[in-house]
């Protein structure tokens, strides 16, 4: 099982070493910072989309959510507004798209990826409303947010630091962290240890939401342009950063750190390798999705191991004690 938890880091590590030694220039210390610079929005998403997996639920709205907040985010700053207030505003789309999956979701019961699905559609349709299908070019002042250092470390990195580090703490110190998982692990048990369930599927949609969101503006900063295909296929990149990172598609397992953070850093290493190595553009996708098939086959093996953990653990608690009185389980009724 020790292995199994092991296996982002010893993915990551065989892909650097090959890539390393295909190409020395893959390990300069300019191209490795790059990496995680070109890292930090996905990885941004998929911290939020990882408090979702660990509900054993699914956000398929973060990259058009990204989309809405990018374009809000480009109309106010065309228009003059100070890039302060298009940050809150940010934050305001992430809350609002979030707390909309959740109502889906928690008070009108709808499957989580049908709801996602359908919020989906819609913020992608609102966002080419609001940009008139149309790309926007946006100023310095947007473009310097992702140039910026912040004593000697690029911005972008610094913000993925901060939020890595909530969500961490948040995951792993706070008893709302121990709730996600318990949620996650036996939603029928978490209800009857007094849980409630219901607030904590919601929140964890609206924590998706801000960190889709706050990715969509630093994506924006990087691009320094809004396009109408801007955000496309981003959810799929972030379920697979978690999924790489050791998160369990079937709720209750997986971290943040160093977890998430190493799946959307290998992600974007395999991209950064491949482009250094001049490879077909066609091989990207499939040897992307070939490490994501590798990290699920891994995630199911974990899985079957924790089920035969179980199964075992009960057929010793039920065998009979040596010298005193034995105990049976009861039979199920032939009928």
């Amino acid at each position: 099982m020790l292995a199994l938890r092991g296996a982002p880091l010893v993915l990551c590590a065989v892909v650097f070493v090959v890539f390393g030694l295909l190409a020395p220039r893959f390990l300069e210390g300019a191209n490795l910072v790059n990496i995680l610079v070109q890292s930090s929005s996905t990885a941004i998403v998929a911290i939020g989309m990882t408090f979702v997996l660990l509900t054993a639920g699914v956000d398929l709205s973060v990259g058009a959510l990204m989309f809405v907040a990018a374009a809000v985010a480009g109309k106010l700053a065309l228009g003059g507004a100070p890039l302060a207030v298009a940050v809150v505003a940010v934050v305001g789309v992430g809350l609002g798209g979030g707390l909309l999956n959740a109502l889906l979701v928690t008070r009108l019961g709808i499957v989580a990826f049908i709801a996602t699905l359908g919020t989906l559609y819609v913020e992608r349709g609102f966002a080419l409303w609001l940009t008139e299908t149309r790309a926007m070019n946006l100023p310095e002042s947007v473009l310097g947010l992702g140039t910026a250092r912040l004593a000697g470390v690029p911005l972008p990195v610094v913000i993925l630091a901060g939020i890595l580090a909530a969500a961490h703490g948040v995951l792993t110190r706070t008893p709302y962290g121990r709730q996600i998982y318990a949620v996650g692990q036996n939603l029928e048990a978490a209800r009857k240890a007094g849980i409630a369930t219901g607030r904590i599927v919601a929140s964890v949609y609206v924590v998706s939401g801000v960190c889709a969101a706050v990715g969509g503006l630093v994506s924006l900063a990087q691009l320094g342009a809004v396009s109408p295909t801007f955000g496309t296929a981003k959810e799929f990149g972030a379920i697979a950063a978690a999924v790489l990172g050791g998160t369990s598609l079937f709720g209750g397992r997986g971290q943040v750190f160093p977890g998430t953070l190493l799946g959307a850093v290998l992600i974007q290493t395999v991209e950064n390798g491949l482009v250094i190595l001049n490879a077909d553009p066609y091989l990207y996708p499939l040897i992307t999705s070939g490490i994501i098939f590798v990290a699920v086959l891994l995630d199911s093996a974990g899985t079957a191991l924790l089920a035969s953990r179980s199964r075992r653990r009960i057929r010793v608690e039920d065998a009979p004690v040596p010298g005193g009185p034995a105990r049976h389980r009861a039979d199920p009724d032939p009928a």
